[in-house]
């Protein structure tokens, strides 16, 4: 799977940007500031459904603008498909695929991305809600439906939070919450899913991630990753959701007095370990780096074993800089027979010179294949 093309009306500091990047490394030049990531986070959004520097689609939007476009055409196998995403500053945002309306949630059906930017060492020092970002983008790139959901948990969740606070200040006695009943239920069934997906997920992964970490760091470390839940079960669905269950009848109490869901799929963690010692804490600098680059270049190998959309479209923000000349020259072999590479630099030394076969320069909004010294 490849862009062909891409075009943005008012999206973050573009008024309009065209652009048509062919096969292999997409290279974006520019200082710091100019629009080199907000062209790559257009592509990302389409297939993760949010920006991964953001949480609110609305400063995705030109400011002074009421709407933003992103449309995209994909080309895979001889065939093409165009998403196109309108994303509302005062409204719901509207989607269509192939000039048809569409659900929003049903756009990672046919795109699938996988990003490294330096916010990723968070994946490994940071706190646990980036660890669960990271597992919940890719059950539902490797599942399209769990975006219904992780969205309809997301939704539960937050109707019995404020079913629980209202508790709280109008002194509800917890018996008399026969509401609540029905929520709990809901979120068991949900929550249970996600669960196993993330398990699932984990499993996979383990054995590609032993093997993108020698690619990425040149040694042989034992590499691990372990879902640590906030409800200790066993895998079985059946057992888990029992357990679930329990645990939140036997502690409604405690949550009304808090006036939050204490438990489930969105307290859980995950533990990446490397030689036989929690990553997080332990892990230099270095080791940090090549480990959250392996899980993405282990979670891209692993799409691209399962899609039949073919190579999921690989994006590289900004990270060679960070990266000694080691370490950039095994990414760049490492990522050499993906399909299409994005990648954003502010120095167009950072790159490695085989990967540099078409580059755009980015200045102040603008896209041209001319570097300023031609302009």
């Amino acid at each position: 799977m490849h862009v062909s093309s891409l075009s943005l009306r008012d999206f973050r500091n573009y008024a309009t940007a065209d652009i048509e990047p062919g096969l292999g490394s997409v290279v974006l030049v520019g200082s710091n500031g100019q629009g080199k990531t907000n062209i790559v986070e257009a592509i990302n959004f389409l297939a993760t459904l949010g920006s991964h520097r953001t949480s609110i689609d609305s400063a995705l939007i030109r400011q002074g603008s009421d709407a933003a476009i992103v449309r995209v055409n994909l080309a895979h196998d001889g065939r093409t498909i165009l998403l196109e995403v309108q994303l509302n500053r005062n409204s719901a945002n509207k989607a269509q695929v192939n000039h048809s309306n569409a659900k929003l949630r049903d756009f990672p059906r046919y795109i699938s991305t996988v990003i490294f930017a330096p916010e990723d060492l968070m994946l490994v020092r940071g706190e646990p809600s980036g660890r669960r970002k990271f597992m919940d983008d890719l059950i539902i790139q490797r599942t399209p439906r769990l975006a219904g959901v992780v969205s309809d948990y997301d939704r539960v969740l937050k109707q019995r939070n404020t079913l629980l606070k209202t508790a709280r200040v109008k002194d509800v006695d917890a018996g008399n919450l026969g509401t609540l009943d029905i929520w709990d239920e809901r979120l068991v069934t949900l929550g249970t899913e996600i669960t196993a997906e993330r398990r699932r997920l984990l499993s996979d992964l383990s054995g590609p991630l032993g093997e993108a970490y020698h690619a990425i760091a040149g040694s042989d470390h034992d590499v691990s990753i372990e879902l640590k839940p906030s409800i200790d079960a066993p895998e079985s669905a059946s057992a888990y959701a029992e357990k679930f269950r329990n645990l939140l009848e036997a502690g409604r109490i405690q949550e009304i007095e808090r006036g939050m869901t204490l438990v489930g799929p969105h307290r859980d963690d995950v533990e990446f370990g490397l030689n036989n010692l929690p990553a997080k804490g332990y892990a230099s600098h270095g080791e940090t780096w090549s480990y959250a680059l392996s899980l993405k270049l282990s979670a891209a190998r692993l799409l691209r074993s399962e899609s039949v959309l073919g190579d999921p479209i690989l994006i590289l923000d900004d990270v060679f800089a960070e990266l000694d000349s080691a370490r950039r020259k095994r990414l760049a072999e490492a990522v050499a027979d993906f399909e299409q590479t994005f990648i954003t630099a502010a120095v167009a030394e950072d790159v490695p010179a085989e990967l540099m076969t078409q580059v755009f320069h980015v200045k102040k909004g603008t896209i041209s294949t001319e570097s300023p010294a031609h302009e």
